[in-house]
């Protein structure tokens, strides 16, 4: 527990660990023993066949709900499956007090048909600032941890975003055409030109993740659900990586972002991409 006084980087400097542990508690408790084991009657559909939610889902951001609420006094949770029941709960990220942004399992799709293509996202952030984040791919056991000026890591290992070999095309994981409007469509289309190697995302949180390793470009995504970006959005930035909506402005968690937008291995790679978003070629 923390006192009163304590400022966020106190809490981070004494507290981070954990909030590791709870993030690998909730898996390990909630998620994995239901990994390649759920049974019919543990998912369900939100919006559509594409949309689903399993057990799994609820019961991690459940845990992490009464966890991360406990380990930071006068904090709030913005879950995926919270703002799902009560979307109005989704305006605490624009609130005062500090704010964890949770999604318990992003990528259910592949974690429902069985792939390990899936994780954990945390995010913690005031006035709309992200400070921290984690992301876990259990089924991996790879831990990526980020926090605001100290910089991006792997399993303990530091990361780094580097550039893009030159000559070489531009990989970039974009929004599955099933979610996007006929504008965003437009947009994307944009990509499909030379030198760029355009493919539909899979795990937002893990593209993030490779991105902050060096392993893909650029994603270009047309959507602004914060606990899909927030974890994965800072871990770029401390990786040295950048991000710009349409506007050329970064993307803001509390919303009203210009769709398309991009994050980058680096500054020049998403000033690029965002051309090809704008049909500036």
């Amino acid at each position: 527990m923390i006192v009163n006084n304590e400022t966020i980087d106190e809490f981070l400097a004494q507290h981070a660990a954990d909030v590791e542990e709870a993030v690998r508690k909730a898996a390990a408790t909630e998620i994995m023993p239901r990994f390649r084991q759920l049974a019919a009657h543990e998912v369900d559909q939100k919006n559509g066949p594409h949309d689903l939610v399993t057990d799994a889902d609820r019961l991690a951001e459940q845990y992490l709900t009464e966890t991360l609420g406990a380990l930071l006094p006068g904090s709030v949770v913005v879950g995926e499956e919270a703002v799902h029941a009560n979307p109005a709960s989704y305006d605490a990220i624009r609130g005062d007090a500090p704010v964890w942004i949770v999604d318990p399992v992003d990528g259910t799709r592949q974690f429902v048909h069985g792939d390990d293509g899936f994780c954990t996202l945390v995010a913690l952030a005031r006035h709309g600032v992200l400070l921290a984040s984690w992301t876990y791919a259990p089924a991996r056991d790879q831990l990526a941890t980020a926090v605001r000026g100290k910089g991006a890591f792997l399993d303990g290992g530091r990361l780094h975003a580097g550039t893009p070999d030159p000559g070489r095309d531009l990989r970039v994981a974009t929004s599955h055409p099933d979610y996007t409007t006929d504008e965003q469509k437009q947009a994307l289309l944009g990509l499909w030109t030379e030198g760029v190697r355009p493919r539909a995302c899979g795990s937002a949180g893990l593209e993030y993740l490779a991105v902050a390793r060096g392993e893909l470009d650029a994603t270009a995504f047309s959507w602004e659900a914060a606990w899909d970006h927030a974890a994965g959005i800072l871990l770029v930035e401390e990786a040295g990586g950048a991000h710009l909506t349409r506007t050329g402005e970064p993307f803001r968690i509390t919303g009203g972002n210009d769709l398309p937008f991009t994050t980058a291995r680096d500054a020049a790679t998403a000033r690029r991409v965002l051309e090809l978003l704008s049909g500036g070629a």
